[in-house]
Protein backbone atom coordinates (compact mmCIF):
# COMPACT_ATOMS: atom_id res chain seq x y z
CA UNK A 1 0.00 0.00 0.00
CA UNK A 2 2.64 2.28 0.64
CA UNK A 3 4.23 2.22 -2.22
CA UNK A 4 0.97 3.56 -4.27
CA UNK A 5 1.19 7.29 -2.36
CA UNK A 6 3.61 9.66 -4.28
CA UNK A 7 6.38 10.41 -1.66
CA UNK A 8 5.93 13.72 -2.10
CA UNK A 9 2.21 13.78 -0.63
CA UNK A 10 3.60 12.57 2.20
CA UNK A 11 6.04 14.89 2.44
CA UNK A 12 3.55 17.74 2.08
CA UNK A 13 1.09 16.23 4.68
CA UNK A 14 3.81 15.70 7.52
CA UNK A 15 5.11 18.92 7.01
CA UNK A 16 2.66 20.87 6.64
CA UNK A 17 1.56 22.90 9.79
CA UNK A 18 -1.85 22.24 11.60
CA UNK A 19 -3.25 25.33 10.94
CA UNK A 20 -2.19 27.66 8.20
CA UNK A 21 -4.46 30.43 9.17
CA UNK A 22 -5.31 30.89 5.05
CA UNK A 23 -7.11 28.98 2.77
CA UNK A 24 -5.65 25.09 1.75
CA UNK A 25 -8.24 24.06 -0.41
CA UNK A 26 -11.11 25.80 0.20
CA UNK A 27 -11.53 30.22 1.12
CA UNK A 28 -13.88 32.23 1.75
CA UNK A 29 -13.59 34.05 -1.61
CA UNK A 30 -14.86 30.39 -3.18
CA UNK A 31 -17.22 29.74 -0.37
CA UNK A 32 -19.28 33.02 -0.14
CA UNK A 33 -20.77 32.24 3.14
CA UNK A 34 -21.75 35.77 4.01
CA UNK A 35 -24.23 35.37 0.20
CA UNK A 36 -25.41 31.55 0.57
CA UNK A 37 -26.11 31.95 4.35
CA UNK A 38 -28.91 33.49 5.50
CA UNK A 39 -29.03 36.68 7.71
CA UNK A 40 -29.65 34.65 11.37
CA UNK A 41 -33.09 35.43 13.61
CA UNK A 42 -33.13 38.68 15.15
CA UNK A 43 -32.45 38.76 19.20
CA UNK A 44 -35.97 39.90 19.52
CA UNK A 45 -37.88 37.77 16.91
CA UNK A 46 -40.03 35.05 17.37
CA UNK A 47 -37.79 32.72 15.84
CA UNK A 48 -35.13 33.47 18.70
CA UNK A 49 -37.78 33.01 21.35
CA UNK A 50 -38.88 29.44 20.03
CA UNK A 51 -35.07 28.65 20.10
CA UNK A 52 -34.40 29.84 23.28
CA UNK A 53 -37.19 27.92 24.38
CA UNK A 54 -36.05 24.47 22.84
CA UNK A 55 -32.74 25.46 24.66
CA UNK A 56 -34.41 25.49 28.16
CA UNK A 57 -36.26 22.16 26.67
CA UNK A 58 -32.58 20.61 26.36
CA UNK A 59 -31.75 21.93 29.74
CA UNK A 60 -34.43 20.50 31.53
CA UNK A 61 -33.86 16.99 30.05
CA UNK A 62 -30.49 16.72 29.25
CA UNK A 63 -29.12 13.60 31.38
CA UNK A 64 -25.57 13.53 33.05
CA UNK A 65 -24.35 10.71 30.59
CA UNK A 66 -25.68 13.61 27.51
CA UNK A 67 -24.04 16.28 29.52
CA UNK A 68 -20.72 14.38 29.64
CA UNK A 69 -20.96 13.47 25.57
CA UNK A 70 -21.31 17.02 25.11
CA UNK A 71 -18.46 18.63 27.19
CA UNK A 72 -16.28 16.30 25.60
CA UNK A 73 -17.49 16.93 22.23
CA UNK A 74 -16.69 20.35 23.00
CA UNK A 75 -12.62 19.53 23.92
CA UNK A 76 -12.90 17.69 20.17
CA UNK A 77 -13.12 18.77 16.94
CA UNK A 78 -10.59 16.85 15.00
CA UNK A 79 -11.60 13.68 12.69
CA UNK A 80 -11.16 11.11 15.39
CA UNK A 81 -14.34 12.37 16.79
CA UNK A 82 -15.72 9.65 14.27
CA UNK A 83 -13.79 6.83 16.76
CA UNK A 84 -17.04 5.56 17.67
CA UNK A 85 -18.47 4.82 14.21
CA UNK A 86 -14.71 3.34 13.24
CA UNK A 87 -13.73 1.73 15.95
CA UNK A 88 -9.99 1.82 18.37
CA UNK A 89 -8.17 1.05 14.89
CA UNK A 90 -8.99 4.70 14.27
CA UNK A 91 -6.47 6.72 15.79
CA UNK A 92 -3.90 9.25 15.31
CA UNK A 93 -0.96 7.27 16.43
CA UNK A 94 -1.55 4.38 13.63
CA UNK A 95 -2.50 7.29 11.00
CA UNK A 96 -0.05 10.05 10.55
CA UNK A 97 -1.46 10.97 7.14
CA UNK A 98 -4.77 11.09 8.00
CA UNK A 99 -4.47 12.83 11.22
CA UNK A 100 -2.38 15.64 9.10
CA UNK A 101 -5.00 15.59 5.99
CA UNK A 102 -7.61 15.87 8.88
CA UNK A 103 -6.02 18.94 10.53
CA UNK A 104 -5.73 20.59 6.81
CA UNK A 105 -9.17 19.90 6.25
CA UNK A 106 -10.24 21.59 10.02
CA UNK A 107 -8.02 24.53 8.76
CA UNK A 108 -10.74 25.69 5.96
CA UNK A 109 -13.05 25.11 8.33
CA UNK A 110 -11.81 28.12 10.40
CA UNK A 111 -10.71 29.83 7.29
CA UNK A 112 -14.42 29.93 6.28
CA UNK A 113 -16.25 29.84 9.20
CA UNK A 114 -15.22 32.71 11.27
CA UNK A 115 -15.05 35.92 8.56
CA UNK A 116 -18.96 34.32 8.41
CA UNK A 117 -18.95 34.72 12.38
CA UNK A 118 -17.52 38.37 12.72
CA UNK A 119 -19.99 39.22 9.78
CA UNK A 120 -23.32 38.19 11.27
CA UNK A 121 -22.11 39.03 14.80
CA UNK A 122 -25.36 37.06 16.74
CA UNK A 123 -25.24 36.96 20.12
CA UNK A 124 -24.74 33.77 22.01
CA UNK A 125 -27.99 32.60 23.66
CA UNK A 126 -26.77 32.60 26.83
CA UNK A 127 -25.69 35.59 26.40
CA UNK A 128 -29.15 37.18 25.16
CA UNK A 129 -30.89 34.98 28.34
CA UNK A 130 -28.93 34.74 31.34
CA UNK A 131 -31.65 31.77 32.73
CA UNK A 132 -29.80 29.21 30.45
CA UNK A 133 -27.10 27.30 31.78
CA UNK A 134 -24.54 26.17 29.68
CA UNK A 135 -22.37 23.52 30.70
CA UNK A 136 -19.41 23.81 28.15
CA UNK A 137 -17.13 26.82 27.78
CA UNK A 138 -18.92 30.15 26.83
CA UNK A 139 -17.58 33.22 25.66
CA UNK A 140 -18.41 37.33 25.79
CA UNK A 141 -17.88 37.55 21.96
CA UNK A 142 -21.08 37.73 19.63
CA UNK A 143 -19.98 34.54 17.54
CA UNK A 144 -22.78 32.14 17.81
CA UNK A 145 -23.70 32.02 13.70
CA UNK A 146 -22.29 29.79 12.04
CA UNK A 147 -21.04 27.22 14.85
CA UNK A 148 -17.34 26.88 14.16
CA UNK A 149 -17.67 23.11 15.68
CA UNK A 150 -20.65 21.93 13.87
CA UNK A 151 -19.41 23.08 10.67
CA UNK A 152 -16.10 21.20 11.63
CA UNK A 153 -17.52 17.88 12.51
CA UNK A 154 -19.66 17.76 9.06
CA UNK A 155 -16.80 19.16 6.89
CA UNK A 156 -14.52 15.75 8.24
CA UNK A 157 -17.96 13.78 8.27
CA UNK A 158 -18.13 14.55 4.69
CA UNK A 159 -14.17 13.96 4.04
CA UNK A 160 -14.38 10.42 5.88
CA UNK A 161 -17.39 9.30 4.03
CA UNK A 162 -14.81 10.01 0.66
CA UNK A 163 -12.19 7.61 2.24
CA UNK A 164 -14.94 4.88 3.96
CA UNK A 165 -18.26 5.21 2.14
CA UNK A 166 -19.45 2.30 3.55
CA UNK A 167 -19.87 4.26 6.68
CA UNK A 168 -21.61 6.98 5.14
CA UNK A 169 -24.91 6.53 7.21
CA UNK A 170 -23.24 6.03 10.51
CA UNK A 171 -20.88 8.66 9.76
CA UNK A 172 -23.49 11.16 9.14
CA UNK A 173 -25.70 10.29 12.55
CA UNK A 174 -22.34 11.08 14.15
CA UNK A 175 -21.83 14.16 12.74
CA UNK A 176 -25.54 15.20 13.52
CA UNK A 177 -25.04 13.95 17.00
CA UNK A 178 -22.14 16.03 17.50
CA UNK A 179 -23.99 19.22 15.86
CA UNK A 180 -27.24 18.32 18.70
CA UNK A 181 -24.47 18.75 21.43
CA UNK A 182 -23.35 22.02 21.07
CA UNK A 183 -27.25 22.75 21.83
CA UNK A 184 -27.17 20.46 24.84
CA UNK A 185 -24.29 21.91 25.52
CA UNK A 186 -26.32 25.21 25.57
CA UNK A 187 -23.86 27.07 23.61
CA UNK A 188 -25.20 28.03 20.62
CA UNK A 189 -29.51 27.97 18.63
CA UNK A 190 -31.12 25.30 16.25
CA UNK A 191 -30.03 27.72 13.34
CA UNK A 192 -26.16 28.00 13.78
CA UNK A 193 -26.38 24.39 13.23
CA UNK A 194 -28.25 24.46 10.10
CA UNK A 195 -25.93 27.12 8.51
CA UNK A 196 -22.91 25.45 9.80
CA UNK A 197 -23.85 22.16 7.91
CA UNK A 198 -25.08 24.31 4.84
CA UNK A 199 -21.37 25.97 5.14
CA UNK A 200 -20.03 22.65 5.76
CA UNK A 201 -21.31 21.30 2.73
CA UNK A 202 -20.01 24.11 0.42
CA UNK A 203 -16.60 24.02 1.63
CA UNK A 204 -16.46 20.28 0.85
CA UNK A 205 -18.08 20.51 -2.30
CA UNK A 206 -15.15 23.60 -3.20
CA UNK A 207 -12.60 21.39 -1.98
CA UNK A 208 -13.69 18.40 -4.11
CA UNK A 209 -12.64 20.24 -7.17
CA UNK A 210 -9.29 20.91 -5.88
CA UNK A 211 -6.62 18.77 -7.32
CA UNK A 212 -4.22 19.07 -4.43
CA UNK A 213 -7.10 17.94 -1.81
CA UNK A 214 -7.67 14.70 -4.20
CA UNK A 215 -3.76 13.60 -4.25
CA UNK A 216 -3.68 14.13 -0.39
CA UNK A 217 -7.16 12.66 0.20
CA UNK A 218 -6.11 9.67 -2.00
CA UNK A 219 -2.90 8.74 0.10
CA UNK A 220 -5.23 9.70 3.54
CA UNK A 221 -7.51 7.05 2.14
CA UNK A 222 -5.41 4.22 1.31
CA UNK A 223 -3.54 4.31 4.49
CA UNK A 224 -6.63 4.58 6.55
CA UNK A 225 -8.46 1.86 4.24
CA UNK A 226 -5.46 -0.59 5.03
CA UNK A 227 -5.55 0.22 8.66
CA UNK A 228 -9.13 -0.37 8.76
CA UNK A 229 -8.60 -4.06 6.52
CA UNK A 230 -10.90 -2.50 4.13
CA UNK A 231 -8.38 -3.61 1.55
Amino acid sequence: MRKLILPLTITVLLAAPAFAAEPIFAGPAQTQAQLILPAPPLADSAITRAELAELHRLQSTRTTAEEAQAKADDAEESLFIYKTVLGDKFNSAALPLTTAFGKRVKNDEGVNAIPAKEAFKRIRPYNLDKTLQPVCKTKTKDDSYPSGHATAGYLAALTLIEMVPEQRDAILARADAYAKNRLVCGVHYPSDIAASKLLAYTTHAVMHTNPQYQVELAAARAELRHQLGLE
